[in-house]
């Protein structure tokens, strides 16, 4: 299989006609071998429009949803960036190729050896494991945040970690009606809200709604 052509097309046919026209975030796209963050028996749908499952029941996002996230964040190269959900590592590298550094969290030890294992050519990027479903206090604040997985309800904690004209991205709401936001941190005391675009993507793990039933 020819994967620079694959890349090339992922670009012009599934990215770029969906708004997404920073040639910065092109660029970031077609020098990043995509089928290299994949198991090999999947390395032909590596750079198809659709959620590609990694292992643990998730999945990576389409290609042209992680573009206009990463474009609307704009990371810049002397920026920190905090991701939450390494996944394959892809979002990871991306990151860590526009900003100056990456602090990225992981819930599954499987998930994050294997991305550990593809991003050894990267000294900016700190590896964290746990559960940052309701927040992840490491006592730092960054420019950026990229949640890579939907919300019911973003937590205020992941607000507050963004420095003064930070950039944080997420998916919220509930089945079927989710909108992915960026959020700007204009003052101490006030964030500036855009709704991007409404779509539906699977949950970070314990970042489901809460049942509204009770016995």
């Amino acid at each position: 299989m020819n994967f620079e052509q694959a890349r090339f097309n992922m670009v012009e046919q599934q990215i770029r006609p969906w708004d997404v026209l920073d040639p910065k975030i092109l660029d970031l796209f077609m020098s990043t071998p995509r089928h290299e963050f994949v198991a090999e028996s999947q390395q032909a749908l590596a750079y198809s429009d659709i959620e590609l499952p990694i292992g643990e029941d998730q999945s990576m996002l389409p290609p042209r949803v992680e573009a206009r996230l990463l474009q609307a964040l704009d990371p810049a190269e002397d920026e920190t960036v905090l991701e939450i959900g390494t996944g394959s590592g892809y979002t990871t590298a991306l990151l860590a190729k526009a900003a100056k550094s990456v602090t990225t969290v992981e819930l599954f030890p499987s998930l994050q050896e294997t991305a550990q294992q593809r991003l050894t050519e990267f000294d900016n990027i700190t590896f964290k494991q746990g559960d940052a479903s309701q927040g992840w206090d490491d006592g730092q604040t960054y420019d950026v945040i990229f949640l890579t997985g939907a919300l019911a309800e973003l937590p205020d904690s992941y607000k507050q970690q963004l420095n003064l004209g930070g950039r944080l991205v997420a998916i919220q709401g509930e089945k079927p009606t989710m909108t992915a936001e960026v959020l700007t941190r204009i003052s101490d005391t006030e964030w500036e809200t855009e709704v991007l675009f409404e779509t539906v993507l699977p949950y970070l793990v314990n970042a489901e709604p809460k049942s509204h039933f009770s016995l």
